[in-house]
């Protein structure tokens, strides 16, 4: 096995993943929808302790990118320097997205660049099935990640999820479900925001978008989720003291 470290090529690093891959993981991942003509079959775990090893390198987590191979594109967003990368950079990876796995990785860097905001509003319009997900994946990202982000800026979003809730496509109405329910954990003021919001969707008359307020209102008012919003503000409350 080849030892990797920061100063590993783009090349090795593919050479690298090639020989760890397994075929029984890869026809694993059909069972959970992933697209794998360019996967290996590597864990996310396996994956990340790679990205530790050789570390932010922007040149080269292009090179990775541009192989195509599913996890090498994965480590390419954990490894690209979000400072450099830019709203042409996420245009054109978004533009190749093919499977759900990839867009919620890879979006987990889009929300760290400072272009994040106006890329939500543009990929949520977009008709391309996986580039309107990252949209809503970078919400339900940014609801984690960007702490110093205020309520309002997490509210704002509530008009894409509205308009967007009723997109039958599988990868889409379930990211939409994801954004709305990950904004509602991150405060207890917008857990109240979010189930006002999931109940108008629960009396839609569209059945996806019912379902979307549904799943929501059941998760965002249940006492494991309440709890848990009450324990991180607790906590956060005493850190500030």
């Amino acid at each position: 096995m080849e030892s990797l470290s920061p100063a590993s090529s783009a090349s090795e690093i593919i050479s690298h993943l090639k020989s760890i891959g397994s075929e029984e993981n890869r026809q694993g991942m059909k069972r959970y929808g992933i697209k794998i003509d360019r996967a290996l079959g590597i864990s996310h775990g396996v994956q990340r302790d790679i990205a530790r090893k050789i570390k932010r390198n922007h040149q080269r987590a292009f090179e990775l990118w541009a192989s195509g191979i599913m996890e090498a594109r994965f480590i390419a967003s954990v490894t690209a320097d979000p400072r450099q990368f830019t709203a042409d950079d996420a245009r054109r990876w978004a533009a190749e997205f093919d499977s759900w796995d990839i867009v919620d990785g890879v979006t987990d860097l889009f929300v760290e660049c400072d272009c994040w905001r106006s890329l939500i509003d543009e990929f949520a319009a977009d008709e391309r099935e996986f580039v309107r997900r990252a949209a809503f994946a970078m919400m339900a990202w940014a609801s984690v990640h960007r702490k110093k982000e205020p309520d309002a800026t997490m509210l704002g979003f509530f008009p894409l999820i509205r308009e967007h809730a009723g997109d039958p496509r599988n990868f889409v109405w379930k990211a939409v479900s994801w954004a709305l329910r990950s904004i509602g954990k991150r405060s207890m003021d917008l857990n109240k925001a979010a189930v006002v919001l999931a109940k108008e969707l629960s009396e839609s008359l569209d059945k996806t978008t019912r379902r979307i307020g549904k799943d929501s209102q059941r998760e965002l008012t249940s006492e494991k989720t309440l709890n848990s919003i009450s324990r991180r503000e607790a906590n956060r409350a005493k850190r500030e003291k």
